[in-house]
């Protein structure tokens, strides 16, 4: 068994038990509009970003950053090449995507943009809480808006972590070269009833037009698919009596969604991917990081690694977590203490398989609010953010943004 040193991960305070905050307001919409960044809506802002920001030492943040790039790797290393039966059926991949996700992992031209580790920051260093590898949202605030707050304030030389709109600039340019031999026209597509994936979905297609990419917004309920004929292809709607052919395609619609309620489209996209007649972001191997079976696979992998909490996929003893392998926003988590449930969320996950978590305690501040730490990866660790709740960190909690300090 490996032997790990936490030591590259703390502080020399052995790391954080409180949360320090500083006032942080001002007319953030304002700051927003003067950049040309009039997509954000001007509620949401004052809801994202309350009147505080954590304050964090620059070694924090750059332990967290290093702290992704090296979660990244061990997910990367810990999957076995040649992806058997029982690894993708262990972590709940849904059988239909087996092809897709064989496909996309021995293929780099399937290139993995980005996604959110969500961290706890202990006083032995940052845990993994989940990593988000398929359809991460949280862009805006993390890319844009916490940044213009600081104008905002009228803290203009104050500094943070929040390279990721670079990072994904930086991250289309390598997808597009990687796929030189197709048109560089990219349709970015989001679920039509959500004004939030709609946000996020605007930031990447920004990211991607300055990286060179041709773009276009669309729902995916209005995208054609067509795997016969000379109009073979993926088709969208660009104006009236306007139809294009996109050779790249982002869908902030999960994997597992698409199995289950899509299977004929899988086997559309399946036909459409091996014919290079379309390239899809993120790839459907992501999946496999994206399950919360990975935690317990880590494990496993990596037992008693400073980054890893005790994950299994049976149970344990004593003070847990316990949450579906593809639950989203907090849904259907307990937690669970000398085998009394302590608290309890509803969802719809609840018939999914469960990972057993080791308990944690998140930071807190003054009132008592808990804080988890999201950072970026973007073909690196690049950008911080921080949401807050009184207990389970859920669709609803708090963006806080952030301010280095030396």
């Amino acid at each position: 068994m490996a032997i790990y040193s936490g030591d590259k991960y703390n502080l020399p305070d052995n790391g954080r038990n409180r949360i320090k905050l500083v006032t942080h307001t001002g007319n953030i919409s304002t700051a927003l509009h003067g950049m040309g960044w009039n997509w954000v809506l001007e509620d949401e802002c004052a809801n994202y970003l309350p009147g505080e920001a954590v304050v964090l030492p620059q070694a924090q943040a750059d332990k967290l950053l290093q702290a992704a790039d090296d979660l990244y790797q061990m997910m990367v290393g810990a999957v076995p090449d040649d992806l058997p039966d029982d690894f993708l059926r262990q972590l709940a991949i849904p059988e239909i995507l087996w092809p897709l996700v064989r496909h996309s992992w021995n293929d780099e031209r399937h290139w993995h943009l980005y996604g959110r580790f969500d961290l706890a920051e202990t006083p032995e260093g940052p845990k993994l809480i989940e990593f988000n590898a398929d359809t991460a949202t949280g862009i805006p605030e993390t890319a844009v808006v916490q940044w213009a707050s600081l104008a905002a304030a009228g803290k203009d030389d104050a500094s943070q972590a929040s390279g990721l709109f670079e990072a994904l600039v930086a991250q289309f340019q390598n997808w597009a070269e990687l796929n030189a031999d197709l048109e560089p026209s990219l349709l970015v597509t989001y679920i039509g009833a959500s004004a939030e994936d709609y946000t996020n979905c605007e930031v990447l297609a920004q990211a991607a037009q300055e990286a060179g990419f041709n773009t276009h917004l669309c729902p995916i309920d209005e995208v054609t698919f067509t795997v016969t004929g000379a109009d073979r292809g993926v088709w969208a709607q660009t104006g009236p009596d306007e139809w294009q052919r996109f050779s790249f395609v982002y869908k902030l619609l999960p994997w597992e969604q698409l199995a289950w309620e899509e299977p004929e489209l899988i086997k559309d996209l399946d036909n459409l991917l091996r014919t290079r007649n379309v390239v899809i972001a993120n790839p459907a191997y992501t999946l496999i990081l994206q399950s919360k079976g990975m935690l317990a696979w880590l494990w496993q992998n990596f037992p008693y690694h400073p980054l890893l909490l005790e994950s299994s996929f049976g149970r344990l003893g004593g003070h847990y977590i316990t949450k579906p392998f593809y639950g989203r926003e907090g849904q259907n988590v307990e937690e669970i203490k000398g085998g009394e449930s302590v608290v309890r969320t509803e969802g719809e996950f609840a018939r999914q398989p469960k990972v057993y978590q080791r308990f944690c305690k998140f930071p807190q501040d003054e009132a008592g609010n808990l804080y988890q730490t999201g950072v970026f990866w973007a073909g690196e660790g690049c950008a911080i953010g921080y949401r807050r709740a009184p207990g389970i960190i859920n669709n609803t909690s708090q963006f806080l943004a952030h301010l280095l300090e030396e």
